[in-house]
C-alpha cells in the first residue's frame, strides 16, 4: 500500500519457543524488505528476567526485558530472488536467525511483490 509501517525487532526466543511447541523445521521470513536501508538491525537472543539472564520464552513477558544482539544492516534487496545474491549482511542475519532459532529459513520475501521470493 506503500503506508510506512511499524515493524519489532526480530525476537529468536519467541520463535524458538514457538517452533519447538508446534514441531516446526522450517519457516518463511517475510518483508525482509522492510528493513533495507537501516544501519543496524536487532535481534532478541535473550530475556532479563529477575535480575537474571534467561534464553526461554518467560511465563511473565510482561515483565522480562529483551536482550537484544546488533547486527549490521543492508542496502537493498528489492527484487532479489537468489540467496546467493543477497548481500553479505542480509545473508549473516538470515543465518543468525537460522541459528538462533534451530529452524531453517525456507522461504524469503524480498519485495511486495509475489515473485520476489526466494525457495531454499
Amino acid at each position: 500500500t506503500g503506508r510506512r509501517r511499524r515493524t519489532g525487532w526480530f525476537d529468536a526466543v519467541s520463535v524458538r519457543y514457538a517452533a519447538r511447541l508446534n514441531g516446526c523445521d522450517e519457516f518463511a521470513l517475510m518483508k525482509l524488505d522492510v528493513l533495507d536501508g537501516m544501519p543496524k538491525l536487532k535481534i532478541c537472543v535473550a530475556y532479563e528476567y529477575k535480575a537474571q539472564r534467561i534464553n526461554y520464552f518467560p511465563s511473565d513477558p510482561e515483565n522480562a526485558k529483551p536482550i537484544y544482539e546488533e547486527m549490521d544492516g543492508w542496502d537493498s534487496i528489492a527484487g532479489i530472488r537468489s540467496f546467493e545474491k543477497l548481500p553479505a549482511n542480509a545473508k549473516k542475519y538470515i543465518e543468525r536467525i537460522e541459528e538462533l532459532t534451530g529452524v531453517k529459513v525456507g522461504m524469503i520475501s524480498t519485495s511486495p511483490e509475489r515473485n520476489d521470493t526466494i525457495i531454499r
